[in-house]
């Protein structure tokens, strides 16, 4: 059984003699999802699967990608880069096409990363302003977490755009949850999850870990997704980079952070969101075996 948070609520299941391990979403390019053969087979049903959009695939292809991806059985999250859009109109036939012909109800939307807006939207914020979430019955959003700060805002900026968020989800009934960017230090993670109900946010929290990799990978995308601090962290817990090993599992992240779902129902962790670096296959093999889906 596939423990998605669906309804976006805090809900775990009820006490088993083995609990069974976080549950877990999962991001592929649309590549993978139009040509991966393997993709039938990896993931169970009803798993959410994040399509990315590093604004290079045109909304036909990323649309293709979340037909299939429902087709499959599974739950298609396309992303929604508010900057790289260049007009309303942009946005609204991302959004009808991906619900009228893909059968999409869940996206994540998010700024984008680019430093100047390409088109009319600076934010995400300003994207879900537009009312054509509603339109075409979108009725669950992800939007971004930054437990690590953000080189573009300040951490009280990013606090007040997920009070926005929530805002924009109580007044249009649309489900919101937040979904972070990966890391390495678990322990500052769960800090920052519970420490959002102080700062008036009450929103199921999925955290992002990067799934089994190459530590040059890890690196790698570490240094382009700027998550610097987590990355010094992990450099400092792994050793010299000249003696690390070829593979990084990230069971120490991801270890700590289900220890703190299974013992503190009142955190709002609902599950982690698997950046797969290393390969989806490798991903949901990793998955598997530790539990969070089932074989």
């Amino acid at each position: 059984m596939v423990l998605n948070d669906m309804a976006g609520g805090h809900r775990r299941e009820a006490a088993s003699i083995r609990q069974p391990g976080i549950a877990a979403s999962i991001e592929v390019s649309p590549k993978q999802a139009l040509e991966n053969r393997d993709l039938p087979t990896l993931f169970p049903k009803g798993t959410r699967v994040y399509i990315t959009d590093i604004g290079t695939d045109a909304t036909d292809t990323l649309v293709m990608a979340a037909r299939h991806i429902n087709e499959l059985g599974h739950i298609a999250v396309p992303h929604v880069a508010a900057r790289r859009l260049t007009t309303r109109f942009a946005l609204e036939e991302r959004v009808r096409a991906s619900a009228q012909e893909a059968g999409v109800r869940d996206m994540l939307v998010i700024g984008g990363g680019l430093k100047k807006p390409a088109g009319e939207f600076a934010s995400s914020m300003a994207a879900l302003e537009t009312g054509l979430f509603e339109k075409y019955g979108i009725t669950d959003i992800g939007v971004a977490g930054h437990p690590e700060g953000s080189p573009d805002f300040s951490a009280e900026v990013a606090l007040e755009a997920l009070r926005q968020k929530q805002a924009f989800g109580e007044r249009t009934g649309i489900r919101i949850r937040i979904v972070t960017q990966f890391g390495f230090d678990g322990s500052k993670f769960i800090a920052w999850a519970d420490s959002l109900k102080d700062e008036g946010i009450d929103l199921p929290v999925h955290l992002g870990v990067a799934g089994p990799a190459k530590v040059t990978t890890l690196i790698r995308f570490a240094a382009e997704c700027g998550v610097g601090n987590s990355l010094d962290f992990f450099k400092r817990n792994t050793g010299s980079l000249f003696g690390l090993a070829t593979a990084h599992s990230p069971e120490g992240v991801v270890g700590s952070i289900e220890a703190h779902y299974q013992t503190a129902p009142s955190s709002p962790i609902s599950q982690i969101h698997v950046f797969a670096f290393g390969g989806i296959r490798k991903a949901a093999a990793w998955l598997t075996e530790r539990g969070s889906w089932a074989a």
